[in-house]
């Protein structure tokens, strides 16, 4: 693709020649040969000589490239990325082909476009086998190759682990309800993970992955950047981190013989064309990413770039730098020249993005955009044509008026996705028709649903919904249950097969204690996609914690019978229920069994130890069950979803066998895992009130209410206040939870609280 006009390009000076040659030709050859070798030394100098040193990616996710000073951004501070750029190549305009982050790291790390690696979206897809990985190509050119990441999204499962010696995706633990995008690790706790792995090299001859997650929502900025807008705050703490490692390499001395390369994945929306965050759309805002390349000695440090780069631009100069044969079927081209050279000419080239989260979660027509060296042309219902270099901020559609131009771009991206199409979902098997219609659901074929994605609503008239959907998950996450379910349920209303929605207001329903609303909720969720098993088991949860055990035994089955027998994250809740159900019927011989096959689906869950320990549990040998929780808990040091009450149950025993600083430790790990569990955060408020911490125990009662303002946290906040002997307390939280959810109500969930409920209730 050839740059902008007029940028990036310098005219040579010329100078006028003597009248009169008087010197000898063999002085002037002489001066010929020195302005030769000149030539040369300074060519050598500006080009790396070898990549024997570090190559070392640094993404920062979600960090959009005009909200950097590098690139005439004025509102933030980032000192560390400016002096990286002064050392460095900077591209001024480079794209991802992607706005999200486990399909885009795919490109990156593969050098192949989202159809070809097929990774589609952030959640269900894993790198297609046998597609060679950067990591692995050089691995096989001497290089250790490690990488450490910030988000569970692109945990080593994904696939984008494949040639690592060492790649580290563990987060904090996380419960097991917890959404996939809000389980991070924070960025330094992932650099102390980064320099402890390369301080342990003894030759500078590696390769590594280095990933934080900062700017991603929800911004939560340190402190110390309160100066800034909450996005740009968050900038500036990346900023911080990156100056980190810079230091670190410098302080090795392998900072100057690197080659470093600094990117993002995606950028983010601020409201442009009514998007708030990323994933819906392939405008500017979220497709175009900073990128800066530092080259050893910091060769042609300072210089700019115009010519445009892209994300599968980055695998194709790694390979050339190294000497590697280079793979088959990388369209990116090799930036090695420009970078080296200054060379602007990389000939002519479309840059491919995509979009499609609105088809996989809303069911709206996908997204695909080529871009060129002056229009962006998007395929969608209502195809769009913006003229870059006139309209940056892409707000003129200009479609219409250039049709040829429309034309002949769209006829490129046809070229481009033919024979990639995306597989519309299959129809449902007459053996799984008759395990629903036998579970009761009848009529649950849904339609499928139109193919090509044009067919499908357009993502820009479906905005607001979008958005809506985000605010009903922002209030939820900020435990305003009532006004996130009513929400979703005027979205639902208009948008019924919407089936993330389903769910999300399923979860919400449990959250606040509206067990059969959350019951009619996840069936509906059934007959919206009779396809995924995982709905079947979100019924069986319910069925089980409203009693009806053998219901949920029945939906757990039949879950296990649809999900593939390969979809190991999925399996195992359906497993984990059938080991409740099997405790609270008593059955240990069953109980077993079931942790025996969920340990066969996912090995790093240690549920066999921890049903050994709630076995003894339930029998009262507690001296015998807490060696069993402490091994289950040791061994979820490899795992970052945990075990739903394994810290409760831990707690408990601890306490029951008089450790009662060690009880409260691990109480307190189950309650930073779920707020809303109330056996721990009564038996928290147990332990402080015993201890004679009656400060304490009030805060824990008052923390619960917060996080589980259900008819049940009131119930067992009753149930404390008068253990504690506190009758004026307990009258007036009674008056309270009578008016806000009536004495049947409460009654009932006081009765639920009743004692002699076998563990894994």
């Amino acid at each position: 693709m050839t740059s902008r006009k007029g940028r990036g390009r310098t005219s040579r000076p010329t100078v006028a020649a003597p009248a009169r040659t008087r010197r000898p030709v063999v002085v002037a050859a002489a001066a010929g040969l020195v302005i030769l070798v000149l030539a040369v030394a300074t060519w050598w100098w500006q080009a790396p000589a070898s990549l024997d040193g570090p190559i070392i990616f640094i993404s920062i996710d979600t960090l959009r490239a005009d909200h950097l000073p590098v690139y005439g951004y004025r509102n933030v501070s980032t000192p560390a990325i400016d002096a990286f750029a002064r050392d460095g190549v900077v591209f001024d305009r480079a794209y991802a082909h992607s706005p999200q982050t486990l399909p885009s790291h795919a490109s990156i790390l593969s050098g192949h476009l989202p159809f070809e690696t097929g990774v589609r979206d952030n959640v269900g897809f894993t790198v297609k086998p046998g597609l060679p990985m950067l990591a692995e190509l050089l691995r096989a050119r001497g290089y250790a190759t490690g990488g450490a990441v910030s988000s569970f999204v692109l945990r080593k499962e994904t696939g984008i682990a494949r040639g690592f010696d060492f790649f580290d995706s563990t987060m904090p633990e996380a419960a097991p309800d917890k959404p996939m995008g809000q389980i991070e690790r924070r960025g330094e706790d992932t650099l102390e993970v980064a320099t402890r792995w390369m301080g342990g090299l003894s030759s500078p001859r590696f390769f590594f992955f280095f990933h934080i997650y900062e700017p991603h929502r929800p911004y939560a900025p340190p402190a110390r950047f309160a100066q800034f807008a909450p996005y740009d705050g968050e900038i500036a703490y990346s900023d911080e981190i990156v100056g980190r490692l810079v230091g670190w390499l410098k302080a090795r001395g392998w900072y100057d013989g690197a080659t470093v390369v600094v990117f993002s994945d995606h950028g983010e929306s601020l409201g442009e064309h009514g998007e708030q965050e990323h994933g819906l759309f392939v405008y500017d805002a979220t497709i175009r990413v900073p990128l800066v390349i530092k080259l050893p000695r910091q060769a042609r440090g300072g210089q700019r770039v115009a010519a445009p780069a892209q994300h599968i631009d980055l695998v194709p100069t790694v390979v050339d730098w190294v000497g590697a044969a280079r793979p088959a079927g990388l369209r990116g081209r090799s930036l090695r020249q420009i970078v080296e050279r200054g060379t602007n000419d990389l000939g002519e080239a479309g840059f491919y993005a995509e979009a499609l989260y609105g088809r996989y979660h809303y069911g709206w027509s996908d997204l695909y955009a080529l871009t060129d060296a002056r229009y962006r042309f998007i395929k969608a219902p209502r195809q769009e044509l913006y003229d870059l270099e006139r309209d940056p901020a892409e707000k003129q559609n200009v479609a219409g008026e250039r049709a040829q131009t429309a034309l002949a771009m769209r006829s490129a991206l046809d070229r481009l996705l033919s024979g990639a199409a995306i597989d519309k979902p299959g129809s449902v098997s007459k053996e799984d028709l008759a395990r629903l219609q036998a579970l009761g659901y009848v009529g649950t074929q849904v339609a499928i649903a139109p193919s090509p994605g044009e067919a499908l609503p357009d993502p820009k008239d479906k905005i607001g919904i979008l958005e809506t959907h985000r605010e009903a998950v922002a209030l939820g996450s900020r435990r305003e249950y009532d006004a996130s379910i009513a929400l979703l349920k005027t979205i639902l209303a208009e948008n019924p097969h919407m089936k993330d929605l389903w769910l999300q207001l399923g979860m919400e329903q449990v959250r606040i204690g509206r067990l059969p609303d959350a019951l009619a909720t996840f069936k509906r969720l059934v007959e919206v996609d009779p396809r995924d098993g995982k709905s079947l088991t979100s019924v069986a949860s319910v069925l089980f914690h409203m009693g009806r055990v053998d219901e949920a035994a029945q939906h757990a089955r039949a879950a296990l019978q649809m999900l593939p027998e390969s979809d190991g994250e999925a399996r195992t809740p359906a497993h984990e229920l059938l080991v409740k159900v099997a405790l609270a019927k008593n059955d240990p011989a069953a109980a077993r069994r079931e942790a025996a096959l969920a340990r066969k689906t996912d090995p790093t869950l240690p549920l066999p130890a921890y049903v050994e320990g709630l076995i003894l549990y339930n029998q009262g040998r507690y001296a015998e069950a807490l060696p069993r929780f402490q091994e289950a808990i040791t061994a979820l040091g490899v795992r970052t979803i945990a075990i739903q009450d394994l810290y409760y149950y831990a707690g408990d025993t601890l306490g029951r066998l008089g450790e009662g600083p060690a009880a409260i430790r691990a109480f307190k790990t189950e309650i930073r895992l779920s707020p809303e569990n109330l056996r721990a955060n009564a038996g928290l408020a147990m332990l402080y009130r015993a201890d004679g911490q009656a400060a304490q125990a009030e805060a824990t009662i008052s923390q619960m209410l917060r996080a589980a303002p259900t008819a049940d946290g009131y119930a067992m906040g009753l149930r404390l206040w008068t253990v504690f002997g506190e009758r004026e307390r307990a009258a007036s939280l009674r008056q309270a939870a009578v008016a806000r959810f009536g004495a049947p109500t409460i009654a009932l969930a006081e009765q639920r609280l009743l004692p002699g409920k076998p563990a894994g209730r």
